[in-house]
């Protein structure tokens, strides 16, 4: 009997691995988060009030997609009087696409 394809090579993701990953993605899979995300990235520090007008959204939304982002360590905040600032946690990223980098697992 012929085979249809070629056996499949390289590894896959345990459970746990899976699950982990999938919480990440469930983060950034939101437009308005990723748009948050690559602005705070290009700007290196941001205050929370200097998110909403580029954005064009509330101050609760921005609020709650940054704690969400926060949450899911992509993000550091930082008190500062009454602002919060943002910034991105670079090996968060770098973690994100070394893990959607299937070519490193073949």
């Amino acid at each position: 009997m012929t085979q249809c394809c070629p056996p499949l090579f390289g590894s896959t993701l345990d459970l746990e691995a899976a699950s982990e990953l999938a919480a990440t993605l469930k983060a950034v899979a939101e437009p308005n988060r990723l748009r948050l995300l690559h602005l705070i990235a290009a700007s290196g520090d941001v205050c929370a009030c200097d998110l909403t007008g580029p954005l064009g959204l509330s101050q609760p939304t921005v609020s709650h997609h940054l704690k969400v982002l926060t949450d899911a360590g992509f993000l550091v905040r930082e008190q500062r009087g009454k602002w919060a600032h943002f910034s991105v946690v670079p090996e968060r990223i770098t973690d994100l696409t070394a893990a959607l980098d299937v070519s490193a697992s073949v």
